[in-house]
């Protein structure tokens, strides 16, 4: 079989799919800094309760640092996927010039995020006299930046994702790294159990502080809740405070498939998507044949499934344990733990959530649940087996 080549991208432009790599790896050292910090023990956050007349409260009473590494990290990955947009206009602006720019020239050559045209006129008409042609007025490069301005977003301009990335970038460039903090992404009752996500009540988007009171309950009385602590970032100038890694996401995502095919082809690409991330660390003989075997998935999403396969994995060993001729619990664990995430993840989606206790769907899960139980049987005769050898 002949392996898919990314035709659409000319060699001139094939290193930015080196810097959205290297992106994506930095995206994953913060991923895995944050998962570590997550699964700490003894949680990120300190809870106590405290009388309060005839209520009890419940109070933060401690908050554990985030690792420094965390905010140098998110900033430098931000700034790299700024570079993969500067790059590809540069090498583009090369190109149509047929060559190298003077000094006075390559100077007006940047990415400009307007959120208003009035801007972004502003931006074409500093060009019209000592820019390279090609970003003058009226030309089919300057038609590409238009169309990824933040401006086209018309309600919310400033929630664009370039008006994001050059406002963290900015502020990371010329005052401090990327601020975090954590924040209580969802918290609901035991006993009133969601039926999605999106039922959730909404959080207050802010830090959690020593001090803070995130539940009230008659005195005397035990509610239990379960918690969805998260990491957020502080959007400078702001009192927003995103999910962390859904920030990234929505960034680079938007850099790799929107805007960088934009900027090279001139519209959506005409063929694959760049990989989230390829082989860079070492010399590629054949760089298209490598970005082909590049991988789709990417670092927010890695660590989206690290995360719900780590919640998993004990409810797996629990909800085994509990059915007749259930191994032991060591069994069960051991073969917990040698299952990927992916397949943690696989096999907890064979399970159906009910929230009326309808008859077909409890049996069905007791028949998907049995036959983990079959794989777990199998799996440790199989190692009984190996160790008898």
């Amino acid at each position: 079989m002949t392996r898919p080549t990314h035709h659409w991208i000319p060699e001139r432009h094939l290193g930015v799919a080196a810097t959205l790599s290297h992106a994506d790896d930095l995206i994953g050292q913060i991923g895995d800094l944050l998962f570590d910090y997550q699964a700490q023990v003894g949680g990120v956050f300190t809870l106590r309760e405290r009388p309060a007349g005839s209520v009890s409260r419940t109070e933060v009473v401690y908050v554990a640092p985030i690792p420094r590494k965390v905010s140098l990290l998110v900033a430098d990955a931000l700034v790299a996927l700024r570079a993969a947009l500067e790059h590809a206009l540069f090498a583009e602006v090369e190109f149509l010039e047929g060559g190298l720019l003077d000094e006075r020239a390559a100077k007006l050559v940047e990415v400009p995020a307007s959120d208003t045209y009035t801007k972004f006129d502003e931006w074409v008409r500093k060009r019209a006299k000592n820019g390279p042609p090609s970003l003058r007025g009226g030309s089919e490069l300057v038609r590409r930046i238009e169309g990824l301005q933040p401006f086209q977003r018309v309600n919310e301009p400033h929630s664009h994702p370039l008006a994001r990335l050059t406002l963290h970038t900015n502020h990371a460039k010329h005052r401090t790294p990327a601020i975090t903090a954590v924040r209580l992404a969802a918290m609901y009752r035991d006993d009133q159990l969601p039926r999605s996500i999106q039922d959730l009540p909404a959080r207050p988007e802010e830090p959690i502080r020593v001090g803070d009171v995130i539940a009230e309950t008659p005195l005397g009385t035990t509610a239990p809740v379960t918690l969805f602590p998260t990491v957020g970032i502080n959007r400078p100038g702001t009192n927003r405070w995103p999910v962390l890694m859904t920030e990234l996401d929505e960034i680079s995502w938007w850099v790799r498939t929107q805007a960088v095919p934009r900027l090279i082809a001139g519209g959506d690409p005409p063929g694959l998507a760049l990989p989230t991330r390829y082989e860079i660390s070492v010399g590629q003989e054949d760089e298209r044949a490598a970005i082909a075997d590049g991988s789709m998935i990417s670092a927010p999403e890695r660590h989206k499934q690290r995360l719900s396969a780590a919640t998993s994995r004990p409810g797996l060993v629990d909800l085994i344990g509990q059915i007749e001729g259930a191994p032991s619990v060591a069994d069960i664990t051991a073969w917990a733990e040698q299952l990927t995430d992916e397949e943690v993840l696989e096999r907890m989606s064979r399970l159906r959530t009910t929230f009326t206790y309808e008859p077909e769907i409890l049996l069905r899960n007791a028949e998907v649940v049995a036959g983990l139980r079959d794989e777990v049987l199998g799996f440790s005769f199989d190692d009984d087996s190996a160790k008898a050898r």
